[in-house]
Protein backbone atom coordinates (compact mmCIF):
# COMPACT_ATOMS: atom_id res chain seq x y z
CA UNK A 1 0.00 0.00 0.00
CA UNK A 2 1.25 3.65 -0.57
CA UNK A 3 0.65 4.50 2.58
CA UNK A 4 2.93 1.69 4.26
CA UNK A 5 5.75 2.49 2.32
CA UNK A 6 5.59 6.17 3.11
CA UNK A 7 5.49 4.84 6.62
CA UNK A 8 8.40 3.00 6.07
CA UNK A 9 10.68 5.47 3.83
CA UNK A 10 9.20 8.79 5.00
CA UNK A 11 10.47 9.05 8.88
CA UNK A 12 10.80 13.11 8.16
CA UNK A 13 7.37 13.50 7.22
CA UNK A 14 5.28 14.87 9.98
CA UNK A 15 1.87 12.84 8.80
CA UNK A 16 2.98 9.55 7.21
CA UNK A 17 2.09 7.75 10.11
CA UNK A 18 -1.51 9.24 10.19
CA UNK A 19 -0.96 7.77 6.39
CA UNK A 20 -0.69 4.42 7.19
CA UNK A 21 -3.39 2.14 6.55
CA UNK A 22 -5.23 0.29 9.16
CA UNK A 23 -2.80 1.73 12.10
CA UNK A 24 -3.81 2.95 15.41
CA UNK A 25 -2.79 6.25 14.82
CA UNK A 26 -5.56 6.67 12.29
CA UNK A 27 -7.63 8.11 15.40
CA UNK A 28 -4.89 10.10 16.45
CA UNK A 29 -4.23 13.65 15.34
CA UNK A 30 -0.94 14.62 13.41
CA UNK A 31 0.48 17.59 13.12
CA UNK A 32 -0.08 19.67 9.95
CA UNK A 33 1.77 22.89 8.53
CA UNK A 34 1.75 24.24 4.81
CA UNK A 35 4.93 21.90 4.26
CA UNK A 36 3.15 18.90 5.26
CA UNK A 37 1.73 17.78 1.84
CA UNK A 38 4.80 19.26 -0.58
CA UNK A 39 6.73 16.84 1.65
CA UNK A 40 4.38 13.96 1.09
CA UNK A 41 4.17 14.64 -2.87
CA UNK A 42 8.49 14.42 -3.12
CA UNK A 43 8.74 11.86 -1.12
CA UNK A 44 5.92 9.60 -2.95
CA UNK A 45 7.84 11.03 -6.21
CA UNK A 46 11.08 9.03 -5.21
CA UNK A 47 8.99 6.32 -5.29
CA UNK A 48 7.32 4.15 -8.71
CA UNK A 49 3.84 4.90 -9.11
CA UNK A 50 1.33 2.25 -7.40
CA UNK A 51 -2.52 2.52 -8.90
CA UNK A 52 -4.75 3.45 -5.89
CA UNK A 53 -7.23 1.37 -4.29
CA UNK A 54 -9.76 0.66 -6.38
CA UNK A 55 -11.29 -2.64 -5.05
CA UNK A 56 -15.17 -2.70 -4.13
CA UNK A 57 -17.80 -5.35 -2.95
CA UNK A 58 -19.79 -6.59 -6.02
CA UNK A 59 -22.96 -4.28 -5.03
CA UNK A 60 -21.08 -1.33 -5.57
CA UNK A 61 -18.25 -2.27 -8.48
CA UNK A 62 -21.45 -2.58 -11.32
CA UNK A 63 -23.47 0.38 -10.32
CA UNK A 64 -25.30 2.13 -12.84
CA UNK A 65 -25.73 6.12 -12.51
CA UNK A 66 -29.10 5.64 -11.64
CA UNK A 67 -28.89 3.06 -8.22
CA UNK A 68 -24.92 5.27 -7.56
CA UNK A 69 -27.64 8.45 -6.99
CA UNK A 70 -29.48 5.99 -4.61
CA UNK A 71 -26.56 6.35 -2.24
CA UNK A 72 -26.43 9.42 -0.55
CA UNK A 73 -24.86 11.25 2.53
CA UNK A 74 -27.41 12.09 5.76
CA UNK A 75 -26.82 15.96 5.76
CA UNK A 76 -27.14 15.81 9.89
CA UNK A 77 -24.02 13.72 9.55
CA UNK A 78 -21.66 16.42 7.79
CA UNK A 79 -18.34 17.76 8.58
CA UNK A 80 -18.56 20.85 10.74
CA UNK A 81 -22.55 20.73 11.33
CA UNK A 82 -24.13 22.03 14.06
CA UNK A 83 -20.77 24.29 15.22
CA UNK A 84 -22.20 27.29 13.74
CA UNK A 85 -19.32 27.74 10.73
CA UNK A 86 -20.28 28.98 7.39
CA UNK A 87 -18.96 25.75 6.37
CA UNK A 88 -19.97 22.31 6.03
CA UNK A 89 -18.24 19.15 3.60
CA UNK A 90 -20.58 16.32 2.98
CA UNK A 91 -18.79 12.69 1.63
CA UNK A 92 -19.15 11.19 -1.74
CA UNK A 93 -19.40 7.13 -1.42
CA UNK A 94 -17.55 5.02 -3.80
CA UNK A 95 -19.02 3.02 -6.64
CA UNK A 96 -20.12 3.62 -10.05
CA UNK A 97 -17.15 5.76 -12.28
CA UNK A 98 -15.92 6.41 -8.98
CA UNK A 99 -14.14 3.15 -7.64
CA UNK A 100 -10.61 4.90 -6.22
CA UNK A 101 -10.44 5.39 -2.43
CA UNK A 102 -9.91 8.51 -1.17
CA UNK A 103 -8.51 10.04 2.29
CA UNK A 104 -9.60 13.03 3.42
CA UNK A 105 -8.86 14.51 7.30
CA UNK A 106 -9.79 17.50 8.62
CA UNK A 107 -7.10 20.30 10.23
CA UNK A 108 -7.89 21.69 13.49
CA UNK A 109 -5.19 24.09 15.17
CA UNK A 110 -2.74 22.60 13.28
CA UNK A 111 -3.99 18.83 13.96
CA UNK A 112 -5.10 16.59 11.16
CA UNK A 113 -7.41 13.64 11.70
CA UNK A 114 -8.33 10.72 9.49
CA UNK A 115 -12.58 11.42 8.53
CA UNK A 116 -13.66 7.77 9.60
CA UNK A 117 -16.08 5.85 7.12
CA UNK A 118 -18.71 4.78 8.35
CA UNK A 119 -21.68 3.02 6.37
CA UNK A 120 -24.47 4.50 8.58
CA UNK A 121 -23.19 8.35 7.26
CA UNK A 122 -24.71 7.44 4.08
CA UNK A 123 -28.37 5.58 2.98
CA UNK A 124 -28.22 3.36 0.52
CA UNK A 125 -31.93 2.71 -1.15
CA UNK A 126 -32.19 -1.00 -2.28
CA UNK A 127 -28.21 -1.66 -1.89
CA UNK A 128 -27.15 -4.18 0.75
CA UNK A 129 -24.39 -1.52 3.04
CA UNK A 130 -21.17 -2.52 3.17
CA UNK A 131 -18.97 -3.66 6.28
CA UNK A 132 -15.42 -2.03 7.22
CA UNK A 133 -14.06 0.84 6.00
CA UNK A 134 -14.11 1.36 2.31
CA UNK A 135 -13.39 5.15 2.55
CA UNK A 136 -14.47 7.92 0.03
CA UNK A 137 -14.56 8.95 -3.32
CA UNK A 138 -14.59 12.40 -2.57
CA UNK A 139 -16.30 15.23 -0.99
CA UNK A 140 -18.73 18.42 -1.49
CA UNK A 141 -18.68 21.49 -0.31
CA UNK A 142 -21.72 24.01 1.56
CA UNK A 143 -21.97 27.52 2.54
CA UNK A 144 -25.20 30.23 2.35
CA UNK A 145 -23.74 31.22 -1.13
CA UNK A 146 -27.21 31.84 -2.32
CA UNK A 147 -30.02 32.32 0.98
CA UNK A 148 -28.36 33.17 4.16
CA UNK A 149 -30.19 30.64 6.20
CA UNK A 150 -29.30 27.38 3.84
CA UNK A 151 -26.13 25.73 3.24
CA UNK A 152 -25.87 25.19 -0.33
CA UNK A 153 -23.85 22.47 -2.27
CA UNK A 154 -21.01 25.32 -3.98
CA UNK A 155 -18.13 22.82 -4.93
CA UNK A 156 -17.68 19.18 -5.40
CA UNK A 157 -13.88 17.44 -5.39
CA UNK A 158 -14.59 14.04 -7.49
CA UNK A 159 -13.04 11.82 -9.84
CA UNK A 160 -9.61 11.90 -10.42
CA UNK A 161 -8.06 15.67 -10.04
CA UNK A 162 -11.36 16.92 -11.25
CA UNK A 163 -13.05 19.57 -9.22
CA UNK A 164 -15.96 22.10 -10.09
CA UNK A 165 -17.86 25.01 -8.42
CA UNK A 166 -20.74 27.54 -8.84
CA UNK A 167 -20.78 31.03 -8.03
CA UNK A 168 -23.94 32.48 -6.51
CA UNK A 169 -27.35 31.67 -9.02
CA UNK A 170 -25.31 29.10 -11.06
CA UNK A 171 -25.67 25.23 -11.59
CA UNK A 172 -22.92 22.61 -12.49
CA UNK A 173 -21.69 22.60 -16.13
CA UNK A 174 -16.95 22.46 -16.77
CA UNK A 175 -14.67 21.31 -14.48
CA UNK A 176 -11.22 21.77 -13.72
CA UNK A 177 -8.50 19.38 -12.64
CA UNK A 178 -4.73 19.76 -10.77
CA UNK A 179 -2.99 18.57 -13.89
CA UNK A 180 -3.31 16.55 -17.35
CA UNK A 181 -0.85 14.77 -19.00
CA UNK A 182 -0.43 13.58 -22.93
CA UNK A 183 -4.19 15.05 -23.75
CA UNK A 184 -4.88 14.20 -27.40
CA UNK A 185 -1.35 12.43 -27.90
CA UNK A 186 -1.63 8.57 -29.41
CA UNK A 187 -0.10 7.62 -26.64
CA UNK A 188 -3.06 7.70 -24.54
CA UNK A 189 -4.02 10.41 -22.45
CA UNK A 190 -2.67 9.58 -17.89
CA UNK A 191 -5.10 11.18 -16.00
CA UNK A 192 -3.23 11.90 -12.41
CA UNK A 193 -5.39 11.61 -9.45
CA UNK A 194 -6.33 13.18 -5.64
CA UNK A 195 -5.02 10.21 -3.50
CA UNK A 196 -5.66 12.59 0.05
CA UNK A 197 -7.21 15.94 1.36
CA UNK A 198 -6.82 18.08 4.17
CA UNK A 199 -9.53 20.55 4.96
CA UNK A 200 -9.03 23.02 7.44
CA UNK A 201 -11.53 24.17 9.55
CA UNK A 202 -12.64 27.89 9.22
CA UNK A 203 -12.97 30.19 12.08
CA UNK A 204 -16.59 31.26 13.15
CA UNK A 205 -18.11 33.31 10.58
CA UNK A 206 -14.95 32.96 8.14
CA UNK A 207 -16.21 33.26 4.26
CA UNK A 208 -13.17 31.12 2.81
CA UNK A 209 -11.54 27.95 3.44
CA UNK A 210 -8.35 26.41 2.45
CA UNK A 211 -7.89 22.43 0.83
CA UNK A 212 -4.94 20.78 0.74
CA UNK A 213 -4.66 17.96 -2.14
CA UNK A 214 -1.98 15.22 -2.74
CA UNK A 215 -1.83 14.44 -6.29
CA UNK A 216 -0.29 11.55 -8.08
CA UNK A 217 0.08 9.51 -11.19
CA UNK A 218 2.82 7.78 -13.62
CA UNK A 219 4.64 10.32 -14.62
CA UNK A 220 4.08 12.89 -11.00
CA UNK A 221 2.97 13.62 -8.05
CA UNK A 222 1.94 17.50 -6.86
CA UNK A 223 0.96 19.30 -3.67
CA UNK A 224 -1.72 21.67 -4.09
CA UNK A 225 -3.53 24.35 -2.01
CA UNK A 226 -6.77 25.83 -2.40
CA UNK A 227 -8.04 28.69 -1.00
CA UNK A 228 -11.95 29.50 -1.68
CA UNK A 229 -14.49 31.61 -1.27
CA UNK A 230 -17.86 31.16 -2.70
CA UNK A 231 -19.76 34.24 -3.48
CA UNK A 232 -20.95 36.32 -6.55
CA UNK A 233 -17.92 35.20 -8.06
CA UNK A 234 -16.30 31.72 -6.32
CA UNK A 235 -12.46 31.78 -6.34
CA UNK A 236 -10.40 29.19 -6.05
CA UNK A 237 -6.48 30.46 -5.16
CA UNK A 238 -4.26 27.29 -6.05
CA UNK A 239 -0.92 26.96 -5.28
CA UNK A 240 0.26 23.52 -7.34
CA UNK A 241 3.77 22.43 -6.55
CA UNK A 242 4.44 19.94 -8.92
CA UNK A 243 7.47 16.59 -8.95
CA UNK A 244 7.91 14.63 -12.15
CA UNK A 245 9.07 11.53 -11.95
CA UNK A 246 10.34 11.55 -15.48
CA UNK A 247 10.99 14.50 -18.14
CA UNK A 248 7.23 15.64 -19.25
CA UNK A 249 6.70 17.27 -22.45
CA UNK A 250 2.84 16.76 -22.55
CA UNK A 251 1.67 18.45 -19.76
CA UNK A 252 -1.57 20.79 -19.19
CA UNK A 253 -1.44 23.12 -16.31
CA UNK A 254 -4.30 24.59 -14.99
CA UNK A 255 -6.61 22.53 -17.25
CA UNK A 256 -10.22 23.14 -17.84
CA UNK A 257 -12.76 20.47 -19.14
CA UNK A 258 -16.14 21.35 -20.86
CA UNK A 259 -19.02 20.45 -23.49
CA UNK A 260 -20.13 21.73 -26.55
CA UNK A 261 -22.48 20.03 -28.56
CA UNK A 262 -23.54 22.14 -31.33
CA UNK A 263 -24.55 25.87 -31.26
CA UNK A 264 -25.63 28.20 -34.05
CA UNK A 265 -22.11 28.05 -35.39
CA UNK A 266 -21.91 24.36 -35.51
CA UNK A 267 -25.17 22.43 -36.15
CA UNK A 268 -25.12 21.34 -39.29
CA UNK A 269 -25.41 17.46 -38.51
CA UNK A 270 -27.98 18.16 -35.57
CA UNK A 271 -31.36 16.97 -35.72
CA UNK A 272 -32.32 18.82 -32.06
CA UNK A 273 -35.01 21.07 -31.35
CA UNK A 274 -33.16 22.80 -29.41
CA UNK A 275 -31.27 26.32 -30.41
CA UNK A 276 -27.75 25.43 -28.35
CA UNK A 277 -26.45 22.73 -26.28
CA UNK A 278 -23.11 23.99 -24.29
CA UNK A 279 -21.47 24.38 -21.34
CA UNK A 280 -19.40 26.30 -22.60
CA UNK A 281 -19.43 28.33 -25.93
CA UNK A 282 -15.56 29.28 -26.59
CA UNK A 283 -12.24 30.04 -25.50
CA UNK A 284 -10.77 34.02 -24.24
CA UNK A 285 -7.28 34.51 -23.93
CA UNK A 286 -5.87 37.80 -22.55
CA UNK A 287 -2.38 37.59 -23.89
CA UNK A 288 0.50 38.82 -22.25
CA UNK A 289 0.71 41.74 -25.30
CA UNK A 290 -2.64 42.70 -23.52
CA UNK A 291 -4.38 41.45 -26.88
CA UNK A 292 -8.05 39.91 -26.39
CA UNK A 293 -9.13 37.34 -27.94
CA UNK A 294 -12.23 35.20 -28.58
CA UNK A 295 -12.70 31.63 -30.57
CA UNK A 296 -16.02 30.45 -30.38
CA UNK A 297 -15.61 26.39 -29.86
CA UNK A 298 -17.04 23.77 -32.52
CA UNK A 299 -17.84 20.29 -32.43
CA UNK A 300 -15.66 18.75 -34.93
CA UNK A 301 -15.86 15.59 -37.17
CA UNK A 302 -12.20 14.42 -36.30
CA UNK A 303 -10.36 15.81 -33.48
CA UNK A 304 -8.71 19.06 -33.80
CA UNK A 305 -5.75 21.05 -31.82
CA UNK A 306 -5.58 24.53 -31.50
CA UNK A 307 -2.18 26.16 -30.39
CA UNK A 308 -2.40 30.32 -28.88
CA UNK A 309 1.43 30.77 -28.21
CA UNK A 310 2.47 33.23 -25.50
CA UNK A 311 4.64 34.73 -23.44
CA UNK A 312 3.41 35.97 -20.21
CA UNK A 313 -0.18 35.07 -19.87
CA UNK A 314 -2.55 37.26 -18.37
CA UNK A 315 -5.47 34.82 -18.46
CA UNK A 316 -7.65 32.41 -20.96
CA UNK A 317 -10.80 30.14 -19.69
CA UNK A 318 -13.88 28.61 -20.87
CA UNK A 319 -16.79 31.01 -21.32
CA UNK A 320 -20.60 30.68 -21.41
CA UNK A 321 -21.90 34.32 -22.78
CA UNK A 322 -24.99 33.83 -24.01
CA UNK A 323 -27.21 33.75 -20.62
CA UNK A 324 -30.58 33.99 -21.85
CA UNK A 325 -33.21 31.34 -21.85
CA UNK A 326 -34.23 31.96 -24.83
CA UNK A 327 -30.73 30.98 -26.68
CA UNK A 328 -31.15 27.33 -25.49
CA UNK A 329 -34.65 27.06 -24.81
CA UNK A 330 -33.93 23.92 -22.67
CA UNK A 331 -36.05 24.05 -18.95
CA UNK A 332 -34.30 21.08 -17.60
CA UNK A 333 -30.47 21.41 -18.64
CA UNK A 334 -30.58 25.40 -18.34
CA UNK A 335 -27.55 25.57 -19.71
CA UNK A 336 -27.52 29.88 -19.42
CA UNK A 337 -26.57 29.69 -15.76
CA UNK A 338 -23.83 27.25 -16.06
CA UNK A 339 -20.43 28.78 -15.01
CA UNK A 340 -17.68 30.19 -17.24
CA UNK A 341 -14.39 29.75 -16.01
CA UNK A 342 -11.74 31.84 -15.90
CA UNK A 343 -7.54 31.52 -15.23
CA UNK A 344 -5.41 34.28 -14.36
CA UNK A 345 -2.18 33.86 -14.01
CA UNK A 346 -0.16 34.49 -10.67
CA UNK A 347 3.37 35.62 -11.61
CA UNK A 348 4.64 35.49 -15.03
CA UNK A 349 4.49 32.15 -16.75
CA UNK A 350 7.19 32.80 -18.75
CA UNK A 351 6.85 30.92 -22.93
CA UNK A 352 4.22 28.98 -23.63
CA UNK A 353 1.11 27.89 -25.66
CA UNK A 354 -2.32 27.95 -24.91
CA UNK A 355 -3.94 24.87 -26.22
CA UNK A 356 -7.38 24.13 -26.78
CA UNK A 357 -8.19 20.00 -27.39
CA UNK A 358 -11.78 19.95 -29.07
CA UNK A 359 -12.84 16.37 -29.39
CA UNK A 360 -15.94 14.60 -31.76
CA UNK A 361 -18.51 14.05 -29.65
CA UNK A 362 -22.58 12.75 -30.51
CA UNK A 363 -23.73 13.11 -27.42
CA UNK A 364 -24.42 16.05 -24.74
CA UNK A 365 -23.28 13.85 -21.82
CA UNK A 366 -19.63 14.07 -23.44
CA UNK A 367 -16.84 16.85 -22.02
CA UNK A 368 -15.39 17.10 -24.87
CA UNK A 369 -13.30 19.97 -25.07
CA UNK A 370 -10.12 20.49 -23.42
CA UNK A 371 -8.21 23.98 -22.54
CA UNK A 372 -4.96 23.84 -20.50
CA UNK A 373 -1.53 26.16 -20.65
CA UNK A 374 1.46 24.18 -22.15
CA UNK A 375 5.25 25.55 -20.63
CA UNK A 376 7.72 25.78 -23.61
CA UNK A 377 9.91 23.56 -21.61
CA UNK A 378 9.51 20.17 -20.41
CA UNK A 379 9.21 19.40 -16.86
CA UNK A 380 12.02 17.83 -15.74
CA UNK A 381 12.25 14.70 -13.56
CA UNK A 382 13.08 14.82 -10.01
CA UNK A 383 12.74 18.64 -10.30
CA UNK A 384 10.07 21.10 -8.44
CA UNK A 385 7.70 23.00 -10.51
CA UNK A 386 5.67 25.87 -8.85
CA UNK A 387 3.07 27.75 -10.04
CA UNK A 388 0.38 29.96 -8.62
CA UNK A 389 -3.09 31.06 -10.00
CA UNK A 390 -6.25 31.75 -9.30
CA UNK A 391 -9.79 30.33 -10.67
CA UNK A 392 -12.97 32.65 -11.13
CA UNK A 393 -16.17 30.59 -11.48
CA UNK A 394 -18.14 33.47 -12.61
CA UNK A 395 -21.06 35.15 -14.96
CA UNK A 396 -18.86 37.08 -17.51
CA UNK A 397 -15.50 38.02 -17.92
CA UNK A 398 -14.12 39.55 -14.79
CA UNK A 399 -11.69 41.45 -16.59
CA UNK A 400 -13.35 42.39 -19.67
CA UNK A 401 -10.77 44.97 -20.54
CA UNK A 402 -11.62 48.29 -22.90
CA UNK A 403 -12.53 46.61 -25.87
CA UNK A 404 -16.01 45.03 -27.01
CA UNK A 405 -16.62 41.68 -26.95
CA UNK A 406 -18.42 38.95 -28.97
CA UNK A 407 -22.10 38.29 -28.00
CA UNK A 408 -22.26 35.80 -30.28
CA UNK A 409 -21.39 33.45 -33.73
CA UNK A 410 -23.66 32.43 -36.48
CA UNK A 411 -22.45 29.88 -39.56
CA UNK A 412 -24.06 28.72 -42.66
CA UNK A 413 -24.50 28.84 -46.40
CA UNK A 414 -23.57 31.84 -48.32
CA UNK A 415 -26.73 33.22 -50.29
CA UNK A 416 -25.20 32.18 -53.82
CA UNK A 417 -24.98 28.84 -52.55
CA UNK A 418 -21.64 28.16 -52.86
CA UNK A 419 -19.52 30.04 -50.37
CA UNK A 420 -19.56 30.36 -46.88
CA UNK A 421 -20.42 33.20 -43.83
CA UNK A 422 -20.06 33.94 -40.89
CA UNK A 423 -22.12 36.62 -38.83
CA UNK A 424 -20.06 37.91 -35.37
CA UNK A 425 -22.39 40.19 -32.97
CA UNK A 426 -20.22 42.68 -30.72
CA UNK A 427 -21.02 44.43 -28.06
CA UNK A 428 -19.57 46.83 -25.18
CA UNK A 429 -17.98 49.90 -24.75
CA UNK A 430 -16.42 51.69 -27.07
CA UNK A 431 -18.82 50.25 -29.16
CA UNK A 432 -22.04 52.34 -27.42
CA UNK A 433 -20.25 55.43 -27.74
CA UNK A 434 -19.61 55.60 -31.25
CA UNK A 435 -21.07 58.31 -32.85
CA UNK A 436 -19.09 58.74 -36.19
CA UNK A 437 -21.67 58.78 -39.57
CA UNK A 438 -19.44 55.65 -40.80
CA UNK A 439 -18.99 52.24 -39.46
CA UNK A 440 -15.84 51.23 -37.27
CA UNK A 441 -13.16 49.87 -39.90
CA UNK A 442 -12.99 46.07 -40.34
CA UNK A 443 -9.65 44.14 -39.79
CA UNK A 444 -10.89 40.52 -41.74
CA UNK A 445 -8.57 37.97 -42.94
CA UNK A 446 -8.55 34.02 -43.62
CA UNK A 447 -5.78 31.84 -43.89
CA UNK A 448 -6.44 29.23 -46.73
CA UNK A 449 -9.58 30.71 -48.16
CA UNK A 450 -10.60 34.03 -49.64
CA UNK A 451 -12.57 36.91 -48.25
CA UNK A 452 -15.45 37.74 -50.43
CA UNK A 453 -17.05 40.38 -48.49
CA UNK A 454 -17.05 41.96 -45.31
CA UNK A 455 -19.76 44.34 -43.85
CA UNK A 456 -20.52 46.00 -40.52
CA UNK A 457 -23.94 47.58 -39.37
CA UNK A 458 -25.55 47.81 -36.01
CA UNK A 459 -27.53 45.54 -34.59
CA UNK A 460 -30.13 47.31 -31.62
CA UNK A 461 -31.10 43.89 -30.39
CA UNK A 462 -27.42 43.32 -28.66
CA UNK A 463 -26.88 47.15 -28.25
CA UNK A 464 -23.62 46.72 -30.77
CA UNK A 465 -22.52 45.79 -34.08
CA UNK A 466 -23.08 43.11 -36.18
CA UNK A 467 -20.30 41.73 -38.93
CA UNK A 468 -20.92 39.48 -41.68
CA UNK A 469 -18.34 38.26 -43.45
CA UNK A 470 -18.40 36.01 -46.51
CA UNK A 471 -15.55 33.79 -47.75
CA UNK A 472 -14.37 31.07 -50.28
CA UNK A 473 -13.09 28.18 -48.48
CA UNK A 474 -11.01 27.32 -52.03
CA UNK A 475 -11.83 23.60 -51.32
CA UNK A 476 -10.16 23.82 -48.69
CA UNK A 477 -11.15 21.18 -45.81
CA UNK A 478 -9.87 23.95 -42.88
CA UNK A 479 -10.02 27.44 -42.88
CA UNK A 480 -8.84 30.43 -40.08
CA UNK A 481 -10.45 33.39 -40.41
CA UNK A 482 -9.73 36.35 -37.72
CA UNK A 483 -12.20 39.80 -37.36
CA UNK A 484 -12.08 42.53 -35.31
CA UNK A 485 -13.34 46.67 -35.71
CA UNK A 486 -11.08 49.32 -35.68
CA UNK A 487 -10.71 52.75 -35.06
CA UNK A 488 -7.83 53.96 -37.34
CA UNK A 489 -5.14 51.74 -35.63
CA UNK A 490 -6.90 50.80 -32.19
CA UNK A 491 -8.73 48.00 -31.89
CA UNK A 492 -12.63 48.26 -30.87
CA UNK A 493 -13.18 45.16 -30.24
CA UNK A 494 -11.46 41.70 -28.83
CA UNK A 495 -10.39 39.68 -31.79
CA UNK A 496 -12.69 36.94 -33.01
CA UNK A 497 -10.81 34.00 -34.27
CA UNK A 498 -12.93 30.80 -35.85
CA UNK A 499 -12.03 27.81 -37.60
CA UNK A 500 -14.47 26.16 -40.28
CA UNK A 501 -14.05 22.77 -41.19
CA UNK A 502 -15.92 20.87 -44.04
CA UNK A 503 -19.14 19.04 -42.83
Amino acid sequence: MLRRELLRTGASVPLALALSRGAAADDAPSPFTAATVPALAKELAAQPFKPPDGSLPADLQNLDYARYLDIRFKPENALWNGQGLNFTVQFLHRGYLYKNRVDVYQVVNGQALLVQYKPDLFTFGNIPPPTGDIGFAGFRLHYPINRLNYLDEFSAFLGASYFRAVARGQGYGLSARGLAISTAEATGEEFPLFRSFWLEQPPKGADAMTVHALLDSKSATGAFRFVITPGEQTLFDVEARIYPRVDIATVGLAPLTSMFFYGPNSRARTDDWRAAVHDSGGLALRTGHDERIWRPLINPRELQISAFSDVGPRGFGLMQRPRQFVFYQDLDARYERRPSLWVEPLGNWGQGIVELVEIPSDKEVNDNIVAFWRPHDPLKAKSEFKLSYRLYWCWRDPDPGPVAHVVQTRAGLASNGTDRQYIVDFAGLPLDAWDKPQPPGLDVGTDKGKIISAVAERNPDVHGWRVSIEFATNKQKMVELHARMMDGDKPLTETWIARWTAT
